[in-house]
């Protein structure tokens, strides 16, 4: 028992360092290639610190543990936002954020996340055929990205100056994917073991503490926002690792394998997924701003949707 809870804390260690370096790497590559930064925050930033999710579904989906891969995926989107966002929001509310910067990408999330749903409920799961129109939806996310970027204001920001090679940064980034596979695989086999120990489901485990574990990434380029003046860049990177959540997280093993999904993923986890992006995102799109009454109501929802799956399962 001590040594299964060592090995999940371990792998927790490892997609945290793993997920932050990474991410440090991808933002130094990109700023060397010219890659613009508004770019690198929609895209690569939130590609690099949804990557543990990634990695967690796949390796989930290849075990044959669904309720492990959609659990965490749902799970992830519902920790970056009530509790991440609800932290962030809570301690430094955002302020001017373009409408054009979020509206699309609200949308895109709302319209994938109710059609899965759907599909969900008609088929009980997500076969390759979803699974390869989610992928198809993640080139159009990353051609809207580049394409049509919005209005947000990055002059503020100052582009710090980046010692030694691309060469090191690619090395980095080899690293802390290697990091990021074997925490994963410690976190998923682990997560599993503790909760047939334990006589807690899967999916429990999966929407909770495997969700915050591959979240932390997201934790701490968030709270690095705020403590920066840049908050504003953790929004956008919560929005945009949700996204990749159901875009990637779900999209990649179900074209690889065919995934299942549970009732209660689509009672309770999916419907919830939209409450509290909702409590976030409208407000931004209707006000351009969020205030800390928001981020309030955001930690209340999580802190009531965690106690409620230990005692109901």
């Amino acid at each position: 028992m001590i040594a299964t809870i060592g090995l999940f804390v371990l792998g927790l260690v490892l997609i945290c360092l793993g997920g932050d370096r990474l991410v440090d790497a991808a933002v130094s590559i990109a700023r060397r290639l010219k890659i613009p930064e508004i770019v690198v925050g929609a895209t690569i930033v939130s590609l690099g610190t949804t990557l543990p999710e990634v990695l967690v579904s796949t390796t989930a989906a290849f075990q044959g543990s669904a309720d492990i891969s959609v659990g965490n995926a749902l799970g992830s989107i519902i920790c970056n936002t009530a509790l991440i966002a609800g932290v962030t929001q809570l301690i430094a509310p955002a302020k001017k954020v373009a409408r054009s910067s979020i509206l699309w990408r609200v949308i895109l999330f709302f319209s994938v996340i109710v059609v899965m749903m759907v599909t969900g409920n008609l088929t009980g799961g997500f076969q390759r055929p979803v699974g390869v129109a989610l992928l198809l939806c993640f080139v159009f996310y990353a051609f809207m990205n580049v394409k049509y970027p919005g209005d947000e204001e990055e002059d503020e920001q100052e582009e710090e100056k980046k010692d030694g090679s691309l060469v090191k940064d690619l090395v980095t980034l080899a690293i802390c994917a290697a990091l990021l596979y074997v925490g994963s695989k410690l976190l998923v086999d682990n997560g599993i073991t503790l909760a047939e120990m334990l006589g807690v489901p899967e999916r429990v485990i999966a929407v909770t503490f495997i969700a915050l574990g591959t979240s932390l990434p997201e934790l701490v380029t968030s709270l690095t926002s705020i403590i920066k003046g840049y908050g504003n860049v953790g929004l956008g990177n919560i929005v945009g690792a949700n996204i990749l959540n159901l875009l990637l997280v779900i999209g990649i093993p179900g074209t690889v394998t065919g995934i299942s999904v549970s009732e209660s993923a689509l009672r309770v986890d999916a419907p919830l997924c939209i409450l509290v992006m909702a409590v976030l995102t409208v407000p931004l799109v209707i006000r351009q701003k969020s205030s800390r009454l928001q981020g309030g109501a955001l930690l209340a929802i999580y802190a009531c949707y965690v106690v409620s799956q230990f005692v109901i399962g």
